[in-house]
């Protein structure tokens, strides 16, 4: 390795350090922070803020009051000390596996936010990795699949078939690791042999819930675990909602499956939709409370679009003109193909016995020629039998079962 070489490898490996000190000193996504790297570069920037340069007050506090935990390089070496022993690796913007969509996080503005979850959506400026997958390849076909962590049997049974779905037709299936929606959907895609990330909020070495620590692992194996949080960290509650943002951006939709009227997967989707993702919703039972939620973004969003399968949602995030839902149909019947009259002829025909050639015609209002040729079609495709000088209707297996029930040929004189 020459000088330049090693001068580069020295840059980059100092700039990976540098912003794994800038997640522990701050929270992810924090907009002031994501500016000073981009003017200064993450070295100059951490040592801004080391210093107590950063560009506001309530930005300076937080430094402040971080610093006396700890030294933020010395931190950031140990984190990637035990990334190595964990088997996991930090990824930057400047590596070849960054998903460049996340990009799309500056155009993500909220109306009326307030709140810090809500204002903070700054583009990561790291992430930890566990698994083979590179992230990019992964989300490049990618779709969220979220909702409540309370799942009805319904909810579940919808999130699994959608992941074991998108998965089979090589989309990867996205979501956050947690009971409930998020596990069926890493279920359903791993049941199908098909790869699934999930994108936590805290440390990969202590994923939350514990209770889905086996389905970790899994998903370790043959998909990726992802985090903006160093290892050790905890699941603290606002860093779930941060951590939606990413969802939201990296994929290449996102389906919402039950949630109940506060629910943190509505804030997901209300992202994707900001940032011009399409926003897919399925329909739940009305008198449920795990599908308020889900109905609600749907009446307030006009860009939500309402989804009840795979289909539906490869219709909305798949190539153009390749990937269309068929159109919903019933099971087609012998009279599906009849035009009008000799739909109407075949209407004019009593449910039981005979009617002659003449009252059908008077019946259906056409002429008495054109009642014949239309009951001789009618004949021919198995619909209409001759009987003692006049016509009937046929067995009901040649007419579908629909015409043997309320509504079909005209009753008896």
């Amino acid at each position: 390795m020459n000088v330049a070489e090693r001068a580069g490898t020295e840059a980059r490996a100092e700039d990976r350090l540098a912003r794994v000190a800038l997640t522990w000193l701050t929270e992810p996504g924090t907009w002031s922070v994501h500016r000073l790297v981009e003017r200064l570069g993450a070295p100059a920037a951490l040592a801004l803020l080391r210093d107590g340069g950063a560009p506001e007050e309530k930005l300076r506090a937080t430094v402040a009051a971080r610093l006396t935990a700890g030294d933020p390089r010395v931190e950031a070496a140990r984190a990637l000390e035990r990334a190595d022993r964990l088997g996991a690796r930090v990824i930057t913007p400047d590596d070849a596996e960054w998903p460049i969509q996340l990009e799309d996080l500056r155009r993500l503005a909220l109306s009326g936010a307030s709140r810090r979850v809500d204002t903070e959506t700054a583009p990561p400026l790291c992430f930890w990795v566990r698994g083979a997958w590179p992230l990019a390849e992964a989300m490049e076909r990618s779709v969220a699949v979220v909702g409540a962590r309370a799942a009805t049997p319904y909810g579940v049974h919808v999130a699994t078939e959608l992941g074991y779905g998108l998965a089979d037709r090589e989309w990867a299936v996205v979501s956050g690791g947690a009971f409930g929606i998020d596990a069926a959907a890493h279920r359903g895609a791993l049941n199908s042999g098909g790869v699934t990330v999930a994108v936590l909020a805290c440390g990969l070495d202590r994923p939350y819930p514990m209770g889905n620590t086996a389905l970790f692992d899994r998903i370790a194996e043959t998909g990726l675990l992802v985090s903006e949080w160093m290892p050790g960290e905890a699941p603290l509650r606002p860093r779930f909602l941060i951590r939606n943002r990413v969802i939201a951006a990296a994929t290449r939709g996102s389906v919402l499956v039950e949630a109940s009227a506060r629910s943190g997967a509505t804030q997901t989707m209300r992202r994707a939709l900001a940032i011009g993702r399409p926003g897919m919703v399925v329909p739940g039972p009305v008198t449920s409370v795990m599908s308020v939620g889900a109905h609600e973004l749907l009446r307030d969003e006009p860009g939500a679009r309402l989804v009840t399968g795979v289909a539906h949602v490869l219709e909305e995030v798949g190539r153009i003109g390749a990937d269309l839902a068929p159109p919903t149909r019933g099971p087609r019947r012998p009279t599906d193909e009849l035009d009008d009259e000799a739909a109407l002829v075949l209407e004019s025909l009593p449910r039981r016995g005979v009617r002659s050639p003449d009252a059908v015609a008077a019946r259906a209002g056409v002429s008495v020629r054109i009642a014949l040729r239309k009951l001789s079609l009618l004949e021919e495709l198995g619909l209409v039998v001759r009987r003692d000088g006049g016509y009937a209707l046929g067995p009901p297996s040649d007419r579908g079962a629909a015409d043997t029930e309320p509504g079909g040929p005209a009753a008896p004189e």
